[in-house]
Order: structure tokens, then C-alpha cells, then sequence
């Protein structure tokens, strides 16, 4: 049971590392392009909040590929499992239930949700602090007793 969890906390390093390092990048390419001025500041909105959520998204499946690989590894499940599709199942809580561990590897899938699960969560912390700051530099954040301007 120890190397499961030394597996999967190793595992979980890597993808928090991967995530921290596409935050900064997100963060970074949705900061100079929030602060690009526009005639049509909703428009520009959306396609910073587009491209913010691209890039997350990618950042989670690289995370997800990275668990597959494990799984292959380790071989946490049978020899003809699809174990990328396992990973998405598990990284995803989604829990289809359809694959299920080898005896020895049966703590993986929940470590594999307890990651997707903190990752997800940071992907939103992300995704509202890339909306709030665009929508303050763009002008679109409503003061009291004042309406948005129009796009």
C-alpha cells in the first residue's frame, strides 16, 4: 500500500508542478492581453477567457497522459485496458466503473481523483482571477448605481 501512495504522490507532484508552471504562463499571456485596449471590449473578453481556458484545459491533459503513463508503468490494470481512457475516468471522478484496478494498484484511481480534483479547482481559481482582472482593466466591472458600457 506504501508504493501506491509514493506513486501517487509522486505523480501528483509532477502535475501540480506542470500546473503551476501553465498558471504562470495563462496568467501571463491573459495579463498582456487583457491589457490591450479594444472597441469591442466584450468580444476581447470572451477570447480571454477562451484562450485562458484552452490553455488549462491542455494543461489538464497533459496531467491525465501523465497519469496513463503511471498506469502503464505500474501496470495497475489489466494488459488490453485502455488506461488513457482509465485516467480520464479517474482524473475526472467521473467513476464510470467499467475498468477497475489490479488488486495492487486499487488506490490509485482515488488518488488520481484527489489530484483532478485540486487541479480542477485551481483551473477556476485561475479562470475567475483571468475574468476579474480583464473585466476591471477593460472597464466592464459595474460600480454602484452605474450600468456596463456598451460593446
Amino acid at each position: 500500500m506504501m508504493l501506491q501512495f509514493l506513486v501517487g504522490i509522486l505523480v501528483s507532484v509532477i502535475n501540480i508542478g506542470l500546473h503551476a508552471l501553465v498558471t504562470v504562463v495563462a496568467v501571463a499571456i491573459a495579463r498582456s492581453a487583457g491589457l490591450r485596449h479594444t472597441n469591442r471590449p466584450r468580444l476581447h473578453l470572451m477570447g480571454v477567457m477562451i484562450a485562458a481556458a484552452v490553455v488549462l484545459k491542455i494543461a489538464h491533459m497533459f496531467e491525465i497522459l501523465m497519469w496513463a503513463a503511471t498506469y502503464n508503468v505500474v501496470q495497475a490494470a489489466a494488459a488490453d485496458t485502455d488506461l488513457l481512457y482509465f485516467a480520464f475516468v479517474n482524473y475526472t471522478t467521473l467513476g464510470y466503473g467499467d475498468i477497475t484496478p489490479v488488486r495492487e494498484w486499487r488506490l490509485i484511481g482515488p488518488l488520481t481523483a484527489m489530484n483532478g480534483v485540486l487541479l480542477f479547482g485551481w483551473s477556476a481559481a485561475i479562470l475567475f482571477e483571468v475574468l476579474r482582472k480583464t473585466l476591471e482593466h477593460l472597464g466592464l466591472t459595474e460600480a454602484p448605481g452605474t450600468s456596463l458600457p456598451r460593446a
